[in-house]
Protein backbone atom coordinates (compact mmCIF):
# COMPACT_ATOMS: atom_id res chain seq x y z
CA UNK A 1 0.00 0.00 0.00
CA UNK A 2 1.09 3.56 -0.47
CA UNK A 3 2.57 5.66 1.97
CA UNK A 4 0.88 9.08 3.58
CA UNK A 5 2.86 10.83 1.23
CA UNK A 6 1.71 10.27 -2.61
CA UNK A 7 4.11 10.16 -5.32
CA UNK A 8 1.76 10.50 -8.02
CA UNK A 9 0.67 14.32 -7.12
CA UNK A 10 -2.92 15.13 -7.42
CA UNK A 11 -4.99 13.69 -9.23
CA UNK A 12 -7.10 14.19 -12.24
CA UNK A 13 -10.71 12.90 -12.17
CA UNK A 14 -12.90 12.47 -15.26
CA UNK A 15 -16.70 12.49 -14.75
CA UNK A 16 -18.83 11.34 -17.77
CA UNK A 17 -22.39 12.40 -17.32
CA UNK A 18 -25.09 11.42 -20.00
CA UNK A 19 -27.91 13.70 -20.59
CA UNK A 20 -30.24 14.62 -17.90
CA UNK A 21 -33.04 13.32 -20.09
CA UNK A 22 -31.76 9.71 -21.08
CA UNK A 23 -29.64 9.53 -17.54
CA UNK A 24 -31.11 7.14 -14.66
CA UNK A 25 -33.78 5.63 -16.35
CA UNK A 26 -34.62 2.56 -14.09
CA UNK A 27 -34.64 4.98 -11.16
CA UNK A 28 -37.86 6.53 -13.42
CA UNK A 29 -39.84 3.29 -12.37
CA UNK A 30 -39.97 4.66 -8.34
CA UNK A 31 -39.07 8.23 -8.48
CA UNK A 32 -41.52 9.67 -11.43
CA UNK A 33 -40.25 10.79 -14.64
CA UNK A 34 -40.67 14.86 -13.46
CA UNK A 35 -38.41 13.83 -10.41
CA UNK A 36 -35.46 11.25 -12.03
CA UNK A 37 -33.43 14.41 -14.38
CA UNK A 38 -33.30 16.11 -11.53
CA UNK A 39 -32.06 13.41 -9.10
CA UNK A 40 -29.66 12.77 -11.71
CA UNK A 41 -28.18 16.24 -11.58
CA UNK A 42 -28.33 16.27 -7.71
CA UNK A 43 -26.51 12.85 -7.79
CA UNK A 44 -23.78 14.55 -10.33
CA UNK A 45 -23.48 17.78 -7.90
CA UNK A 46 -22.63 15.52 -4.67
CA UNK A 47 -20.42 13.12 -6.70
CA UNK A 48 -18.23 16.15 -8.11
CA UNK A 49 -18.80 18.83 -5.14
CA UNK A 50 -17.44 15.55 -2.84
CA UNK A 51 -14.33 14.80 -5.31
CA UNK A 52 -13.49 18.40 -5.24
CA UNK A 53 -13.42 18.47 -1.65
CA UNK A 54 -10.80 15.54 -1.38
CA UNK A 55 -7.08 17.36 -0.90
CA UNK A 56 -5.94 14.42 -3.12
CA UNK A 57 -7.47 15.74 -6.42
CA UNK A 58 -6.44 18.76 -8.21
CA UNK A 59 -9.48 19.24 -10.78
CA UNK A 60 -12.24 17.61 -11.85
CA UNK A 61 -13.23 17.24 -15.88
CA UNK A 62 -17.07 16.34 -16.48
CA UNK A 63 -17.88 15.04 -19.73
CA UNK A 64 -21.15 16.07 -20.74
CA UNK A 65 -23.08 17.49 -23.64
CA UNK A 66 -26.43 18.31 -20.76
CA UNK A 67 -27.10 22.22 -21.17
CA UNK A 68 -28.19 22.46 -17.31
CA UNK A 69 -25.65 20.30 -15.93
CA UNK A 70 -22.43 21.79 -17.33
CA UNK A 71 -23.17 25.17 -16.42
CA UNK A 72 -23.78 23.81 -13.18
CA UNK A 73 -21.16 20.74 -12.43
CA UNK A 74 -19.05 24.63 -13.66
CA UNK A 75 -20.21 26.79 -10.85
CA UNK A 76 -18.90 24.10 -8.74
CA UNK A 77 -15.53 24.46 -9.97
CA UNK A 78 -15.61 21.44 -12.20
CA UNK A 79 -13.94 21.96 -15.71
CA UNK A 80 -16.77 20.67 -18.17
CA UNK A 81 -16.03 18.95 -21.51
CA UNK A 82 -18.35 18.21 -24.97
CA UNK A 83 -18.69 15.00 -25.12
CA UNK A 84 -17.62 15.00 -29.14
CA UNK A 85 -17.23 11.64 -29.35
CA UNK A 86 -20.92 10.74 -28.51
CA UNK A 87 -20.04 7.13 -28.48
CA UNK A 88 -20.82 5.97 -25.24
CA UNK A 89 -19.50 5.97 -21.52
CA UNK A 90 -16.10 4.41 -22.55
CA UNK A 91 -15.14 7.23 -25.12
CA UNK A 92 -16.51 10.02 -23.09
CA UNK A 93 -13.90 8.66 -20.69
CA UNK A 94 -11.46 8.65 -23.06
CA UNK A 95 -11.65 11.59 -24.59
CA UNK A 96 -12.06 13.52 -20.91
CA UNK A 97 -8.34 11.50 -20.42
CA UNK A 98 -7.08 13.01 -23.31
CA UNK A 99 -8.32 16.31 -22.68
CA UNK A 100 -6.63 15.63 -19.10
CA UNK A 101 -3.01 14.53 -20.57
CA UNK A 102 -3.08 17.18 -23.12
CA UNK A 103 -2.86 20.12 -20.56
CA UNK A 104 -0.67 18.13 -17.87
CA UNK A 105 1.01 14.69 -19.87
CA UNK A 106 1.84 13.68 -16.38
CA UNK A 107 -1.31 13.14 -14.37
CA UNK A 108 -2.11 10.42 -12.46
CA UNK A 109 -5.83 9.49 -13.44
CA UNK A 110 -8.86 8.17 -12.21
CA UNK A 111 -12.91 7.88 -13.56
CA UNK A 112 -15.22 8.55 -11.48
CA UNK A 113 -19.13 7.58 -11.44
CA UNK A 114 -21.41 10.63 -11.53
CA UNK A 115 -24.11 8.72 -9.52
CA UNK A 116 -22.35 8.36 -5.84
CA UNK A 117 -24.59 10.85 -3.85
CA UNK A 118 -23.55 9.53 -0.54
CA UNK A 119 -19.53 9.79 -1.85
CA UNK A 120 -17.12 10.88 1.31
CA UNK A 121 -14.02 13.10 0.37
CA UNK A 122 -11.79 11.01 3.01
CA UNK A 123 -12.75 7.83 1.19
CA UNK A 124 -11.86 8.74 -2.16
CA UNK A 125 -8.52 9.75 -0.88
CA UNK A 126 -8.09 6.77 0.58
CA UNK A 127 -8.91 5.07 -2.90
CA UNK A 128 -6.40 7.50 -4.37
CA UNK A 129 -3.64 6.42 -1.80
CA UNK A 130 -4.48 2.92 -2.47
CA UNK A 131 -4.16 3.53 -6.16
CA UNK A 132 -0.98 5.29 -6.22
CA UNK A 133 0.80 1.84 -5.96
CA UNK A 134 -0.48 0.17 -8.96
CA UNK A 135 -0.44 1.01 -12.71
CA UNK A 136 -4.03 0.99 -12.95
CA UNK A 137 -6.47 0.05 -10.26
CA UNK A 138 -10.43 -0.05 -9.67
CA UNK A 139 -13.50 -0.05 -7.23
CA UNK A 140 -16.32 -2.56 -7.69
CA UNK A 141 -19.93 -1.59 -7.11
CA UNK A 142 -21.35 -2.70 -3.93
CA UNK A 143 -22.83 -5.83 -6.36
CA UNK A 144 -19.19 -6.74 -7.17
CA UNK A 145 -20.52 -6.66 -10.44
CA UNK A 146 -19.81 -3.22 -12.23
CA UNK A 147 -17.26 -0.39 -11.61
CA UNK A 148 -17.53 2.97 -9.87
CA UNK A 149 -13.82 4.42 -10.17
CA UNK A 150 -10.74 3.22 -12.28
CA UNK A 151 -7.22 5.24 -11.95
CA UNK A 152 -4.03 4.82 -14.02
CA UNK A 153 -0.72 6.26 -12.96
CA UNK A 154 1.49 8.73 -15.08
CA UNK A 155 2.88 6.64 -18.18
CA UNK A 156 -0.32 4.35 -18.53
CA UNK A 157 -3.95 4.69 -20.18
CA UNK A 158 -6.74 4.41 -18.10
CA UNK A 159 -8.37 2.19 -20.87
CA UNK A 160 -12.03 1.93 -19.36
CA UNK A 161 -14.29 -1.28 -19.72
CA UNK A 162 -17.47 0.25 -17.90
CA UNK A 163 -21.34 -0.68 -18.02
CA UNK A 164 -22.54 -3.90 -17.06
CA UNK A 165 -19.93 -6.78 -15.45
CA UNK A 166 -17.52 -4.67 -16.26
CA UNK A 167 -15.60 -6.07 -12.36
CA UNK A 168 -14.43 -8.97 -14.51
CA UNK A 169 -13.06 -6.89 -17.38
CA UNK A 170 -11.46 -4.34 -15.36
CA UNK A 171 -9.46 -7.05 -13.83
CA UNK A 172 -9.09 -9.47 -17.03
CA UNK A 173 -7.24 -6.12 -18.33
CA UNK A 174 -4.61 -6.27 -15.30
CA UNK A 175 -6.16 -3.27 -13.16
CA UNK A 176 -5.99 -4.23 -9.68
CA UNK A 177 -9.36 -4.37 -7.51
CA UNK A 178 -9.17 -1.92 -4.34
CA UNK A 179 -11.35 -4.19 -1.86
CA UNK A 180 -10.42 -2.34 1.39
CA UNK A 181 -12.87 -2.04 4.02
CA UNK A 182 -14.60 1.04 4.55
CA UNK A 183 -15.17 2.36 1.03
CA UNK A 184 -19.06 2.17 1.30
CA UNK A 185 -19.76 5.57 -0.29
CA UNK A 186 -17.45 5.07 -3.44
CA UNK A 187 -18.97 1.77 -4.20
CA UNK A 188 -22.50 2.58 -3.98
CA UNK A 189 -23.78 4.16 -7.04
CA UNK A 190 -27.58 4.95 -7.85
CA UNK A 191 -29.59 3.19 -10.57
CA UNK A 192 -33.10 1.93 -8.80
CA UNK A 193 -34.81 3.18 -5.61
CA UNK A 194 -33.13 0.60 -3.53
CA UNK A 195 -29.89 1.79 -4.10
CA UNK A 196 -31.47 5.32 -3.50
CA UNK A 197 -32.62 4.30 0.20
CA UNK A 198 -29.33 2.79 1.02
CA UNK A 199 -27.58 6.19 -0.09
CA UNK A 200 -29.78 8.04 2.02
CA UNK A 201 -28.77 5.34 4.97
CA UNK A 202 -25.33 6.73 4.38
CA UNK A 203 -25.74 9.86 4.00
CA UNK A 204 -25.91 11.84 1.01
CA UNK A 205 -24.87 15.41 0.29
CA UNK A 206 -26.73 18.20 -0.17
CA UNK A 207 -28.27 18.43 -3.63
CA UNK A 208 -29.56 14.69 -3.16
CA UNK A 209 -30.89 15.48 0.96
CA UNK A 210 -32.64 18.82 -0.96
CA UNK A 211 -34.70 16.94 -3.42
CA UNK A 212 -35.44 13.51 -1.10
CA UNK A 213 -36.39 15.26 1.69
CA UNK A 214 -39.66 15.58 0.28
CA UNK A 215 -40.20 12.81 -2.02
CA UNK A 216 -39.15 9.60 -0.98
CA UNK A 217 -38.49 6.96 -3.43
CA UNK A 218 -41.10 4.43 -3.36
CA UNK A 219 -40.28 0.02 -3.71
CA UNK A 220 -39.03 -0.88 -7.04
CA UNK A 221 -41.25 -2.66 -8.72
Amino acid sequence: MATNTDPTGPWSLVVPLKPLARAKSRLGRTAGEELRPRLALAFALDTVAAALSCAGVRDVVVVTDDPVAGPALSALGARTLADSPAAGLDAALEHGARSVRSRRPGAALAALNADLPALRPEELARVLEFSSSFSRAFVSDAQGIGTTFLSALPGFELRPSFGGPSRARHLRSGAVEISAPGLDSIRRDVDTGDDLRVALGLGVGRYTAGLTAAAAPGPDR
